[in-house]
């Protein structure tokens, strides 16, 4: 039996179960941290000398030149190549819509002209390079691949730099296949804070890059924390999370499920049903309990419904929405009637998803947005990676003689009650003429 917490919105104390609920601390600890900060310092210092001995000793590799960490454009066709018929297509499919949907996110320059000839606008620009981490291993994420680099090339990003790992020389050709179809430009067998790294510092062979995109383990997710500030990065991500608002009118197997696509993660993944419909719960709960065992990943599942699961009854939609609000999901499903009605209450979640036929899982791989989405309640100020997040805005001003004059009228005054009179003197040379 999996003993799924029951919350109800008529406790006297549900709104502190329910933060006690959600929280999540996605600190290093002390042993994490000091590990990554020598990591850091050490490619910082040593470059490539460093990057070597770390591949070689945490992915058990046997490297002797930072050469052999590139992975070649033919190496990525071969891979490509390599892949079933049906594979290529997935990927291309998926590409395709993720590409489509993304270019209406791109930002263009923009600027107008007042009366007295002033011109003010706004200049937007790609970053020039970015880094790019994906996970290796047994994990394969193609996907991931797909999320994070098309949106850059969108953008005009000139150069993208991917970073993966290959433990015991271990390729995923699904992956390397991806970063083809993609258009990654170059791409290094390297991972762990080693490779983070050198996209942010830079060495003799990967060049810095302004901004590091993509998931990683603690310790990835440590270096990216460590050098935020020297490059951008995208976000710190937190496990994985469902919320699935539900009227009580769907199969109650898909809600199940649904509920099952993010806890079968891992077990800190938070999957998390809210209904008005009390009777529901049980009968969701119901699926749960029969369909659980017959799961790969079952006891994953188990673990992580049991630790971080909730079915939340509610007096209504109103207060649904209100919980929903609270708790700002990475992935919210409307199960409901009238969705696009609805979806107008919400104001907090990373993507929604609309409609009793709409699965979340469809957005893990090829409806078209981005599945890089904000975590652990940040989606309260954050959104889902995007072009914009690959795109910088610099203001333009362009003063004309009288703009100039009429503006220090105001700045003059302004500066000298600051005490700044170099600002002031700045504006009214301006004014002379």
């Amino acid at each position: 039996m999996i003993n799924v917490k029951q919350l109800s919105s008529t406790s006297s104390t549900f709104w502190q179960e329910l933060e006690s609920l959600i929280e999540w601390e996605s600190v290093s600890d002390d042993a994490v941290f000091g590990v990554v900060k020598d990591v850091l310092h050490q490619v910082k210092v040593r470059g490539n000398d460093a990057l070597i001995e770390y591949t070689n000793k945490f992915d058990r590799m046997n490297v002797k030149s930072a050469d052999e960490l590139e992975i070649s454009k033919s190496r990525l066709q071969q891979s490509y190549d390599s892949i079933d018929q049906q594979s290529r297509e997935l990927l291309s499919k998926s590409a395709d819509r993720i590409r489509s949907y993304h270019e209406h996110q791109k930002q263009d320059s923009w600027g107008y002209t007042e009366a007295d000839g002033t011109m003010l606008g706004q200049q937007v620009t790609p970053v020039d390079r970015a880094g790019l981490y994906v996970p290796g291993g047994k994990a394969a994420y193609p996907s991931s691949v797909l999320m994070n680099a098309i949106p850059a090339k969108v953008a005009g990003v000139e150069e993208l730099i991917m970073v993966v790992p290959t433990p015991d020389g271990v390729v995923n050709d699904l992956v390397l296949a991806a970063a083809l179809i993609a258009d990654v430009d170059r791409v290094f067998a390297v991972g762990g804070a080693q490779a983070v790294a050198a996209l942010a510092y830079g060495t003799e062979t990967i060049p810095p890059v302004a901004k590091i995109v993509g998931p990683g383990n603690i310790y990835v997710a440590t270096a990216k924390r460590m050098v935020y500030g020297t490059v951008g990065i995208d976000m710190i991500a937190g496990p994985s999370e469902i919320l699935v608002l539900c009227d009580g009118k769907t199969d109650p197997d898909w809600i199940a499920m649904d509920l099952f696509s993010q806890a079968e993660h891992d077990e800190d993944a938070q999957s998390i049903l809210v209904t008005p419909d009390k009777s529901y719960l049980d009968k969701v709960n119901e699926s749960i309990e029969r369909l659980a065992p017959t799961m790969e990943r079952a006891e994953i599942i188990k673990a992580s419904l049991a630790a971080r699961g909730a079915l939340i009854h509610v007096k209504d939609m109103d207060e649904a929405a209100d919980v929903v609000n609270f708790i700002a999901p990475e992935h919210l499903e409307l199960s409901i009637e009238a969705p696009e009605e609805y979806v107008k209450k919400i104001k907090n979640a990373g993507a929604i998803f609309m409609g009793r036929y709409t699965a979340e899982a469809i957005g893990d791989y090829c409806a078209g947005p981005n599945h890089v989405l904000p975590t652990s309640r940040t989606a309260r100020f954050s959104s889902p990676l995007g072009v914009y997040d690959f795109q910088k805005r610099s203001s333009l001003i362009m003063c004309s003689p009288e703009g100039a004059a009429e503006l220090g009228k105001i700045a003059s005054p302004f500066a000298r009650g600051e005490g700044l009179t170099a600002h002031a003197r700045s504006a009214e040379y301006r004014m002379k003429n």
